[in-house]
């Protein structure tokens, strides 16, 4: 009974792998082509023009947008696109100095916390004022201020939305969000932002994850350090803002998913600290430590081209104006609030 049990595991193991396989392999291929195309930069002009970084994002949303995505790589896309880069977060810590990017103190929580209240309630002042429907609203201001995609759909059930809204509400996010990664350096001559301050700026503005790690490891490993612990920051206070409104719509408690700390607490963010801090107190070697950086380094590249993958521009087709320009004018908001706590506080200055 014992063999037959193994034996059953095996196969189940096996179809797993089958299930997985081609779409992790489809994101590999890309995000290996992405960094041959970086080492012909670097051959021809001496230094990348485009990351390979961003080059992954790129190269993945052009053969999505353009060929599209057969339903058997979906599921492996899926998975670089989380789980892949979940590893790569926490295998980041072991590269982190955590005193350094804690320099700011308990100012910087404080920060963050106000460009988050303050997103929202602005945000869906926005939607509102548009003619967004409430529960709409609430969602586009969740997803700007919070994180993206996974803040809708924590808070959906919370206050009852629709489907169509979630649907509405998630639309711009992913084709947004790649754009808000190459154009958002732009902004460090325009205002005079310090390498530090680019990284506060990305962690608290840009949506998701992934899309902070594009949008600042480009810049400088200072910048992504700073914006991945900021974002990963952010991504903490999803907890207190979804029992918020679970007692502000307390008629919906029936459809509110049992809250687990794992869900407000994922498990990378405390990988990332741990190894971080064992780094930070030298219980990790740099011997150990490189390594570690140059893997989480190419899985990140990986899960970049799954990002991109993930992405089809044809989507802007089925948004409606009001939700495209609610969601554009909360992250014009989001950008000048937090810009402005930066300079006022003086953070990494």
């Amino acid at each position: 009974m014992p063999q037959a049990n193994r034996a059953t595991t095996s196969l189940w193991s096996l179809g797993r792998l089958r299930r997985y396989l081609p779409g992790l392999m489809l994101a590999i291929l890309v995000a290996a082509l992405a960094m041959v195309l970086q080492a012909i930069e670097v051959y021809i002009w001496n230094q990348p023009i485009i990351e390979g970084l961003v080059m992954a994002i790129v190269l993945g949303m052009i053969i999505r947008t353009t060929w599209g995505l057969r339903p058997s790589y979906a599921a492996g896309v899926s998975v670089a696109a989380k789980q892949v880069l979940e590893v790569a977060i926490v295998l980041l810590g072991a590269s982190v100095d955590l005193p350094a990017l804690f320099k700011a103190g308990p100012t910087m929580l404080l920060a963050i916390m106000f460009v988050v209240v303050t997103g929202i309630a602005a945000s869906m002042t926005i939607g509102r004022s548009l003619g967004l429907h409430p529960k709409l609203a609430i969602l586009v201001a969740c997803g700007n201020s919070i994180c993206g995609n996974s803040a809708i759909a924590a808070v959906a059930p919370v206050i009852g939305a629709d489907n169509k809204d979630v649907v509405a509400s998630i639309a711009l996010t992913a084709v947004l969000g790649v754009f808000v990664v190459l154009f958002l350096p732009l902004l460090i001559p325009l205002v005079q932002l310090t390498l530090y301050q680019y990284g506060v700026l990305a962690g608290m503005t840009v949506y998701a994850v992934p899309q902070v790690l594009a949008a600042t490891f480009p810049v400088s490993t200072l910048s992504g350090e700073v914006g991945t612990l900021v974002k990963l920051v952010r991504v903490l206070l999803l907890g207190p803002v979804v029992l918020f409104f679970a007692f502000r719509y307390p008629q919906q408690k029936h459809t509110t998913a049992r809250v687990s700390l794992n869900r407000y607490v994922p498990w990378f963010i405390v990988g990332f600290l741990l190894l971080g801090l064992a780094r930070s107190s030298g219980l990790l070697p740099p011997t150990v430590a490189e390594p570690l950086r140059e893997m989480s380094r190419w899985l990140t590249v990986v899960a970049m081209a799954a990002l991109g993958l993930g992405v089809d521009i044809r989507a802007l087709r089925v948004v409606g104006r009001p939700v495209a320009l609610a969601v554009l004018g909360s992250l014009a908001v989001l950008i000048v609030v937090s810009l402005l706590t930066i300079k006022t506080l003086n953070i990494g200055g």
